[in-house]
């Protein structure tokens, strides 16, 4: 037997062996999922893509926008997927030229708004803002507006857009909605609502009771319920708002195709699954959401405008700034 064709031979017989494994590309995620979910997610997609191993890197969203901005100007390597917080962010990398367009089979799953029309990003779950009341609270609020009546003066509290970004892509939609817009935001500072640095912080607050009502993110308030602590988290009548930690593929991407397959899997019906066995809201129709939510198809979302959202944020903040405060 040929030296060539023995090789040949060995490599067929290898690849038969019980548990073998080749990893024939390997691709980079920057991801701002907390840990375990990024092992959860990674591990998932290898066991259903064995062929491809990952390599991910955990940060924070603004921190990994910073990082990728150094490697792009040193002309080092980059990540092929990033799977980061929010479609703000992933809009500004778009307009620079940073992501490239993939047209994903399992978007027809999805409402429109859920995704970037020509395919450079897509949400991969609804972490939704809504109220949250203490349980022995006198009212129990059910809509936006409720927040702004005299029963609820100097009780309300929310996260700050300038250091949250959920809050910040809150701001952007509910002001771009003709029946609250900034008017919304003057009342409820003139109804004595205060803004905290992020959503942990408003969490601790409505649970120790120092402000019975807040606007909070979703499953911060859920699980807290489902451990026993004195808060109701609600979808109000008007709307929620999200982020939807939306997945891209890197135009320089070394490994576009296994990039592809990677985004197919956070999208398809098993990556959703996963997203509600990790507690979070499926943004895919038709998938069982968590304990603790209602049906998907049963919670109305207030759109956001993601390029607008992008090109207003700086005056945003400065308006919000200028009502409560830096």
């Amino acid at each position: 037997m040929s030296t060539p064709t023995l090789r040949t031979w060995l490599l067929a017989t290898a690849l038969t062996l019980p548990g073998a494994a080749f990893a024939q590309q390997t691709i980079t995620l920057y991801t701002s999922q907390p840990n375990t979910d990024a092992q959860m997610t990674v591990d998932a997609f290898t066991r259903a893509n064995p062929d491809i191993q990952v390599d991910w890197v955990r940060d924070g969203t603004t921190q990994l926008i910073t990082r990728l901005r150094a490697e792009l100007s040193a002309g080092i390597s980059k990540p092929d997927v990033l799977l980061i917080a929010d479609s703000v962010t992933l809009e500004s990398l778009k307009r620079e030229g940073l992501l490239q367009a993939y047209l994903s089979p399992e978007r027809d799953a999805y409402d429109a708004e859920l995704y970037d029309a020509e395919g450079y990003y897509y949400g991969t779950k609804m972490i939704t803002t809504g109220i949250a009341y203490h349980t022995r609270a006198s009212q129990q609020p059910d809509s936006w507006q409720d927040l702004v009546n005299e029963q609820y003066r100097n009780q309300v509290v929310m996260p700050s857009p300038l250091y949250s970004g959920a809050a910040l892509i809150h701001l952007a939609a509910l002001t771009d909605q003709a029946e609250l817009g900034w008017d919304y935001y003057a009342a409820l500072k003139q109804n004595g609502a205060s803004a905290q640095a992020g959503n942990g912080a408003v969490l601790s607050a409505i649970t120790a009771g120092t402000h019975p009502y807040g606007v909070i993110v979703d499953f911060m308030a859920i699980r807290e319920a489902a451990k026993g602590s004195p808060i109701q988290f609600v979808f109000p009548q008007e709307g929620v708002t999200a982020v939807t930690e939306p997945v891209a593929i890197l135009k320089d991407a070394a490994h576009p195709e296994a990039a592809q397959r990677f985004v197919d899997f956070l999208l398809s019906a098993e990556g959703q699954q996963l997203v509600s066995e990790q507690g979070y809201l499926p943004a895919r129709e038709g998938i069982e959401p968590p304990a603790g939510f209602p049906a998907r198809d049963s919670i109305q979302l207030i759109p956001l405008n993601a390029a607008k959202a992008l090109d207003d944020a700086d005056t945003n903040k400065q308006r919000f700034s200028e009502l409560f405060g830096g």
